[in-house]
């Protein structure tokens, strides 16, 4: 069985000679170690065994967002100013955005040792600012999807892996434009505002998945953003009408045509996964394991496991801190729980990925165990 073969069957809920293995983001075709970038942490020659097991060893699932082309002028492109620079090792960018008489500012900050970008001033401040937002002209849906990149990088992996369109919800377009503490008051207090930015961009996205969809039939799909909306931040009612009313549609367009829909929610999933599941979604990650989440993997797969493929659950702190010995133990309890009984499917896969600049030799060992006990694990 090929590893193309091994994620496609088990999307479907068909046999497979053995769990998939995936490292997430790690995927050995976005990190090149050759690129000379000083903010290129994957040319630190510690990384370079991992993205061999990677490239080699493991069921790859390659993230790739559509753009669409032949798009309507942005109304947003004249009241919009971006300026960027370095300073002291770190590559700033802040952006201006003229809402009437509101000049609204965000400041992001990205280091040379961290794959990530830091948002270290949100666009958004106070119901002033949400309300001057909420006017901002927004252009009618238009546009035809660019497949070409999906398509290249589906000839490169070959069969050794799959695509996964990526997307956001209408809550990962709104939630983040506030600080996190500012956005869990809102979103309690202000229903009203929260739905009409929620519908706002739902106008934009909907048809999007939809083309999307219709364009690239039969690719699996990841749906971000729905975290803003579990407990501890908002009570469970709220993902019921943040998260399930806005994503369920976009489930619905993306199994029209054949598509898995995979909902990503980190933390706490107990109390949201009735919600969760009632979006018709085909799949699950990265269902944490406590004390990072609140539930089992078999506890998911007991109640949902039939509805769902279970993409999980390995915490990544796990693999870079746990002695290889107790971490072997997490893996075997993930394959054990996420095998047990009826079930669609489990595609083994840590929580996220590192983002330092140094891999760490335990950290190695530690997916090296991953792969090792999946490639002997059986089915039963």
């Amino acid at each position: 069985m090929t590893r193309r073969e091994r994620l496609m069957h088990t999307l479907r809920g068909e046999t497979v000679d053995r769990p998939p293995v995936c490292f997430y983001e790690l995927n050995g075709v976005d990190q090149d170690p050759d690129d000379p970038d000083p903010f290129n942490v994957f040319n630190d020659p510690s990384w370079r065994p991992l993205l061999e097991l990677t490239r080699e060893r493991t069921d790859r699932i390659v993230l790739r967002g559509v753009p669409l082309k032949d798009t309507p002028p942005d109304p947003l492109e004249p009241l919009r100013t971006v300026e960027r620079w370095e300073e002291d090792g770190s590559r700033f960018e802040r952006t201006t955005l003229q809402a009437g008489k509101r000049a609204l500012t965000m400041l992001s900050r990205r280091d040379r040792g961290v794959d990530t970008i830091w948002t270290i001033e949100h666009l958004l401040k106070d119901i002033e600012d949400f309300e001057a937002w909420l006017e901002l002209p927004q252009a009618p849906f238009g546009g035809i999807p660019d497949t070409s990149g999906v398509v290249a990088t589906e000839e490169q992996l070959g069969d050794s892996g799959i695509v996964c369109i990526d997307t956001a919800d209408p809550l990962c377009h709104v939630a983040p434009l506030f600080e996190m503490s500012t956005y869990t008051i809102i979103a309690m207090t202000e229903n009203e505002l929260m739905h009409r930015a929620l519908e706002k961009a739902a106008a934009h996205l909907l048809p999007r998945v939809e083309a999307v969809a219709r364009a690239l039939p039969g690719r699996l799909w990841r749906i971000f953003g729905p975290e803003y909306a579990s407990p501890p931040y908002v009570p469970p009612h709220l993902f019921e009408e943040y998260v399930t009313h806005y994503v369920t549609p976009m489930v619905e367009a993306i199994q029209r045509y054949g598509g898995y829909a995979r909902v990503h929610s980190h933390g706490n999933l107990r109390a949201i996964l009735e919600h969760i599941a009632a979006t018709g979604c085909s799949g699950l990650d990265p269902i944490e394991p406590p004390p990072q989440g609140d539930v089992t993997l078999g506890y998911v797969r007991e109640r949902y496991g039939e509805q769902m493929v279970l993409f999980g659950n390995l915490e990544v702190s796990d693999i870079e801190n746990l002695p290889t010995p107790q971490f072997a133990e997490k893996v075997a309890t993930a394959l054990r729980e996420g095998t047990a009984g009826k079930g669609r499917g489990l595609v083994v896969m840590p929580s996220s990925a590192p983002y330092g600049r140094d891999i760490a030799p335990l950290t190695l060992r530690n997916y090296e165990e991953i792969v090792k006990q999946v490639e002997s694990f059986a089915i039963q």
